[in-house]
């Protein structure tokens, strides 16, 4: 039996709900709209389609934007300036620094440069810090849109064994504390991992981002796995996943497609996060 296709597409749209509702909430409270500010360093296509899918997003749910952009050659001393110039604007309720940066730069040294309060992707040491230690307040976004698709899903994580391609600190770093949290087992795996299929036709749940075409297919899982798809490739054939989406559609019970899966339900966290650092901003503490 085929799998069932999970549509973020819907799962997103539910959520840009909420965050609408609170948007008009939380303005009328406080009196100020929420500001998120975006740095842009260099051109990069896959980046450029993420950017206008997000502010649509924003324009949406009533969260305002502005993007900040540098040259692929601007120096690391401008853009760090430039972000504390944005730590400390009371305007700005949120902080987004638009991945991957030109090599010249340190992803790591930005990733520290925003201050914890206003940092929406959840990247600095002290929000990640709080994540390992199960203080979920602000939680990088693609980890959190996949826990957030299993709990629409209404998948029990407690006891089932979780397979993770993908070692970064942007998704399997913390997204396998954040399955830790939940009592799973979990194995982190990634490219240089030898003889990968023995770790992952193991798995109950399949999450991979490895950013490999066809690295997944049915021989990678085993039957009735749940399979979560997080790579973005860019092909001549438009965007693809990790995952042989037509193979594995026919052993998998759930399975997200790509486009249309993880993606949108990332974006509608991010928003999630957007509010999280606004109300650190304007909330008295």
């Amino acid at each position: 039996m085929a799998a069932t296709i999970i549509d973020g597409r819907e799962i997103a749209k539910e959520i840009r709900s909420k965050i609408t509702q609170d948007v008009q909430r939380l303005k009328k409270k406080y009196r100020k709209d929420p500001l998120i500010i975006t740095i842009v360093i260099g051109e990069n296509p896959s980046s450029e389609l993420y950017l206008k899918l997000r502010n649509a997003a924003c324009n949406e749910v009533g969260i305002g934007t502005k993007l900040l952009r540098f040259d692929a050659d601007a120096s690391e001393t401008d853009i760090l300036q430039a972000i504390q110039n944005l730590n400390s604007d009371p305007s700005v309720h949120g902080i987004f620094i638009q991945y991957p940066v030109p090599p010249h730069l340190s992803s790591n040294t930005l990733m520290r440069a925003v201050i914890a309060r206003k940092d929406v992707e959840g990247f600095n040491p002290e929000n990640l810090g709080r994540t390992l230690i199960g203080d979920e307040t602000l939680v990088p976004c693609t980890p959190l849109s996949v826990l957030t698709i299993l709990d629409h899903e209404k998948i029990k994580l407690e006891g089932k064994d979780i397979v993770i391609v993908n070692h970064s600190t942007v998704v399997g770093k913390p997204l396998a504390t954040l399955l830790l949290s939940r009592n799973a087992t979990v194995a982190v795996s990634h490219v240089f991992t030898k003889n990968l299929k023995a770790y992952t036709s193991k798995a109950d749940i399949l999450i991979t981002g490895a950013g490999v075409q066809n690295l997944i297919t049915k021989e990678h899982i085993k039957d009735n796995a749940i399979v979560i798809d997080v790579g973005i490739i860019e092909t001549k054939d438009g965007v693809r996943g990790d995952v042989d989406f037509e193979s594995v559609k026919e052993k998998a019970s759930l399975l997200t497609p790509v486009p249309g899966g993880v993606g949108p339900v990332t974006i509608a966290c991010a928003l999630s996060n957007m509010m999280t650092t606004y109300r650190n901003c304007v909330e008295k503490k």
